[in-house]
């Protein structure tokens, strides 16, 4: 390889020349950052600036580029040049748009620009250019794993670009719970009455669709592989097995309705004139249309009370914690199936709380109160025999009254349980990556992480819900539909839409040795040294995503399309021999050690701040960008991929180097986690509680390394810890460590 050439190019543009001393700033990057090429110009991001940059990549040997302007979430499409690594050096919203223009700001204004030089021309040091990963892979198959609603939508939307699809269901029909349904709650307007399921429409376009293999009455027996080279055994009831090779994989094995024998104090299981609302359906459809009848004697309904919430929003044992989201849709439906029937029989819908989300919502619910369905806020205690059928005992929750009222029929809304597989939590691995078959099994996976995809505490497959709908732990691997949260037939085939759209974009990027979200693009991968490696199995436990393995010898493995390049192995290795390309100890430990280091006689602390990329570095971009939310010119922020990354090296380094204080900003952990990287900076909250041992060894204070959750949308508090930050450093005073 090429002798390292740094070129460093310094913007005087959005007020940096006002404001800073650019050529001090010069002179900073060619005798601190070893800078061999250095320029200025008005407009780095410029037609003309991005030209002179590529000059003297093209003509002088430029192979390492510092852009001393902007935030490094800005202008990408701008200074995205090849062959080179390209770090930048944030004067914009780092520096100038955080502190006040005031004249006697300005010495400590231009001291944070000149670290901030001296970072990023060291940090260039040490990264190369990222090559794609060997392990590439080509397949361009989706997998589906359903014929549900959700599973129909994969398949179909899928194939519409083009890309074979082999559709799996373990029943002898497609259709899954909508098959089983008379009618539907409307998709478009004017959402006033039930509409013919799309069930059959489906069925008839997957038929038709060449690009579509559909697999009946199969299960997936064996899953093993990455994004763009999956092994999939699939198994029919009959006991034969077929192996396919797929780029990516769709759970959409839906739900299934809440066990309403559970329910015996609202008289399921006691009386034939108590069901659930699938049970409703089948008498509907047994209808077509004419008189429904009850179940115990064929008498036709004349009243029919529906309880909203049974066995739901409840935490009785047994019971689900959640709402399921469609039933008060479904109860105003099926209500409908009655009225539409005969206007004269009576329709009452018992709640709580009458929860009608999606497209149909109010103008479905002001249509069924002009049917006249009897709407009526009651919370249900019992339901008994009556004289002449079914006995709802309630207490009316309007009038403050106890009721008790017969019906001909009672519906139970009940809620819908998610078809996810076994919860890897509880089944136990052989040894480790060696499963044995479980029937309960979706995806069968043999990753030594376990056979399924992690759940959430409700039993649903752990998207990530919050910033990246449909994917999943498991890189390649996406879940929709009611698998994934509760929802109903339109938010379903939504839900599928986009899930095919990801697993798309996967096997994509695995055709060129790519990252996958949220990294998207990025060529590197862990480099692993071998040599130095203590077999101490932390990185392979606290990857998020499944990705290393172990060898015979218990090394790790790294399956590098898998991985999603969040450094979390890295973070996690005792011994620092995990490293990428463009992203590694050193190159973040550099930094923080490059920084002009004022001795404890100059007063002028200095604060390291390990951010998020993903939230709590935008965040205090916006802050800057506001004009309003300043931060100690103290501070000195390094972008980190994820909390999960941070090796306690860098803290002991930073300490030893004489820094005053540490800020820590990850993402927030937990079941309602909003980490990208999902457990990253759970990780990283265990292995920062342990520094406190570290302070005291070095006869430190705890309070002068805190760890925080910061969320993108805390542009205010998120300035404000590095502040507080720094009020603590002034009561307890300057580190000893400065020399």
């Amino acid at each position: 390889m090429a002798d390292t050439k740094i070129g460093a190019y310094i913007c005087k543009g959005c007020g940096l020349g006002e404001r800073l001393d650019c050529d001090d700033l010069a002179t900073i990057a060619k005798r601190d950052g070893k800078a061999q090429v250095v320029q200025q110009h008005d407009f780095l991001c410029s037609e003309d600036g991005v030209k002179m940059i590529q000059n003297d990549i093209d003509n002088e040997g430029v192979n390492r580029v510092v852009i001393a302007a902007c935030s490094r979430r800005a202008k990408n499409e701008a200074f995205n040049f090849e062959n080179v690594t390209i770090a930048r050096a944030n004067l914009r919203e780092g520096v100038i748009w955080i502190r006040p223009d005031e004249d006697d700001m300005r010495e400590t204004t231009q001291e944070m620009a000149a670290d901030y030089i001296r970072m990023s021309c060291v940090e260039s040091k040490f990264l190369t250019p990222p090559a794609s990963a060997q392990e590439k892979g080509s397949n361009g198959t989706v997998l589906v794993v359903g014929g549900g609603i959700s599973g129909m939508t994969a398949a179909i939307e899928t194939a519409k670009t083009g890309y074979p699809v082999i559709l799996v269901e373990k029943t002898g029909q497609l259709g899954g719970a909508a098959a089983s349904m008379w009618k539907d709650v409307p998709m478009h307007s004017p959402y006033t009455a039930p509409v013919d399921t799309p069930v059959a429409a489906m069925v008839a376009e997957i038929e038709g669709n060449s690009n579509i293999t559909v697999h009946l009455n199969s299960t997936i027996t064996k899953t093993s592989g990455a994004p763009g080279r999956f092994s999939v055994d699939i198994s029919t009831e009959s006991g034969s097995t077929s192996t396919e090779n797929v780029g990516a994989i769709i759970q959409a094995s839906g739900a299934t309705p809440y066990d309403a024998s559970q329910l015996p104090e609202l008289g399921y299981g006691k009386s034939k004139d108590v069901i659930d609302r699938m049970e409703m359906e089948k008498l509907a459809m047994d209808a077509n249309g004419g008189p429904i009848k009850r179940p115990s004697d064929g008498k036709e309904v004349r009243k029919v009370t529906f309880v909203q919430c049974a066995g739901q929003r409840s935490n009785k044992e047994g019971h689900l914690d959640y709402c399921s989201g469609d039933c008060c849709l479904t109860s105003i439906k099926q209500a409908m199936y009655f009225k539409d029937q005969n206007p004269e029989i009576e329709t009452e819908i018992l709640f709580s709380d009458l929860r009608t989300p999606g497209a149909p919502g109010e103008d479905f619910y002001r249509s069924g109160q002009d049917k006249m369905i009897t709407f009526r806020k009651g919370a249900v205690s019992e339901v008994v025999a009556g004289s002449n059928g079914p006995l709802v005992k309630f207490k009316d929750l309007i009038l403050d009254e106890d009721i008790e009222a017969e019906a001909d029929l009672v519906v139970l809304a009940t809620g819908m349980v998610a078809n996810s597989g076994v919860d890897i939590d509880e089944v136990p691995q052989n040894e480790p990556g060696e499963w044995t078959v479980n029937a309960d099994s979706i995806l069968n996976l043999n990753y030594r992480q376990g056979k399924d995809l992690p759940h959430l505490k409700y039993g649903f497959n752990d998207s990530h819900f919050i910033c990246f709908p449909y994917e999943t732990r498991r890189t390649g691997i996406y879940s929709c539909g009611p698998v994934r949260r509760p929802m109903d037939t339109q938010q379903a085939i939504e839900d599928a839409t986009g899930a095919a759209l990801k697993a798309i974009q996967a096997l994509e990027n695995a055709r060129i040795g790519r990252a996958a979200h949220p990294r998207s693009g990025d060529l590197s991968y862990p480099i692993f040294r071998k040599e130095g490696c203590t077999q101490c199995k932390r990185c392979t436990v606290e990857c998020p995503f499944g990705a290393i393995d172990e060898d015979e010898k218990r090394f790790p493995v790294f399956n590098e399309s898998r991985c999603r390049r969040c450094g979390t192995c890295m973070g996690a290795c005792p011994v620092r021999v995990i490293s990428f390309e463009n992203y590694s100890v050193d190159s973040v430990g550099q930094q923080l050690k490059n920084v002009d280091m004022p001795d404890e006689f100059d007063e002028k602390p200095r604060i390291l701040v390990l951010a998020c990329e993903n939230d709590a570095y935008p965040a205090l971009d916006m802050a800057a960008q506001q004009g309003n939310n300043s931060y100690s010119q103290w501070a000195r922020v390094i972008p980190v991929r994820c909390l999960g990354s941070v090796n306690t090296i860098w803290v002991t380094d930073a300490l030893n180097s004489g820094y005053d204080g540490i800020v820590l900003m990850g993402c927030q952990k937990g079941e309602n986690y909003q980490c990208h990287f999902v457990k990253g900076s759970e990780m990283a909250n265990v292995r920062m509680s342990k520094v406190d041992d570290t302070l005291e060894t070095l006869n430190l204070e705890k309070e002068r390394v805190e760890t925080y959750e910061v969320a993108i949308t805390d542009i205010e508090r998120a300035p404000r810890l590095i502040n507080d930050m720094a009020e603590a450093i002034e009561k307890m005073g300057m580190s000893p460590f400065k020399f």
